[in-house]
């Protein structure tokens, strides 16, 4: 769990850091067709840029719910699926935090770097796919009685 936690932050910052680094937002690279433009933005709102004048709000509860996270639902993790889906949300809450804490315009206020673009979809990140990930497979492990063993 920690493992997961930590290498998808880490990858999450370092995708981030290089979409900052190499894209311009004015020419975003299409690729695959037309299927993915890798689309540079920064968001200080929540999923589909919702929230936008809330930021410090959405920073807070991010914080909350890490906290909750890694206070309340890690040690309760009984099972290997557990263990990956807390992880893995662990490092989607954390990589958007580490955004809204270090990067501007200030703490609590930074804006999350967004770059992945999809036709008549949400631009997102790393940190959004663990996030969406670690929902998928908290319902597919309920639906089929996800009882996998340690």
């Amino acid at each position: 769990m920690v493992l997961i936690a930590i290498c998808g932050l880490a990858l999450d910052q370092i995708v981030k850091g290089l979409a900052v680094a190499h894209l311009d937002p004015a020419d975003p690279p299409v690729l695959f067709g037309g299927l993915l433009r890798l689309q540079l933005l920064r968001n200080p709102g929540a999923a589909f840029s919702m929230g936008s004048s809330a930021t410090v709000v959405i920073s807070v509860f991010a914080t909350i719910a890490l906290g909750v996270v890694i206070g309340y639902g890690a040690p309760r993790c009984r099972h290997r699926w557990t263990l990956v889906a807390c992880g893995m949300v662990m490092a989607g809450i954390a990589g958007n935090l580490t955004d809204r804490l270090f990067r501007a315009p200030g703490v609590l206020r930074g804006h999350v770097v967004d770059l992945f673009a999809l036709p008549h979809f949400a631009v997102f990140n790393v940190a959004d796919m663990f996030i969406t990930a670690t929902a998928v497979l908290v319902v597919a492990a309920m639906a089929f009685g996800g009882r996998g063993e340690r």
